[in-house]
């Protein structure tokens, strides 16, 4: 079937973003928390008991959940990235920079202010936070 006839289908509806899964080197899980949990401010969730022998890190907040998975030939995503809408931009950029995390402020997009963080591993991350434009 080709995609174009997907728009035509009333039943099939993307209802919402569940998670965002991130990849992570064996090991991390305490680099994780420092900086999800202590830098984020994101709460640890305990992964399923199935699961969590592979190793890893769960994290959520009020609409927000970031799965870490381990990789075992683990490259940082430098490219593709979640953005993440925060409140307290500048707070949370100069607590990255105070913790040693790299931050790349970028160009404002139409009603946000945004920059990029990377986490212990590398993986680009997007924090934006809406103006009052």
């Amino acid at each position: 079937m080709p995609w174009r006839l997907l728009a035509y289908l009333p039943s099939v509806r993307i209802c919402s973003l569940d998670h965002i899964q991130l990849a992570m080197p064996a090991g991390g899980e305490d680099k994780a928390r420092a900086f999800y949990c202590g830098v984020l401010g994101l709460a640890e969730v305990a992964k399923p008991s199935h699961l969590a022998a592979r190793g890893g890190c769960w994290f959520a907040s009020e609409g927000v959940k970031i799965h870490l998975g381990v990789e075992p030939e683990f490259r940082p995503a430098t490219k593709a990235h979640p953005a993440l809408r925060v409140s307290g931009l500048a707070e949370l950029l100069e607590r990255c920079r105070k913790s040693g995390y790299r931050v790349v402020d970028d160009e404002p997009l139409d009603g946000y202010r945004r920059a990029y963080l990377a986490d212990p591993f590398g993986n680009r991350i997007e924090v934006m936070e809406p103006t009052a434009d």
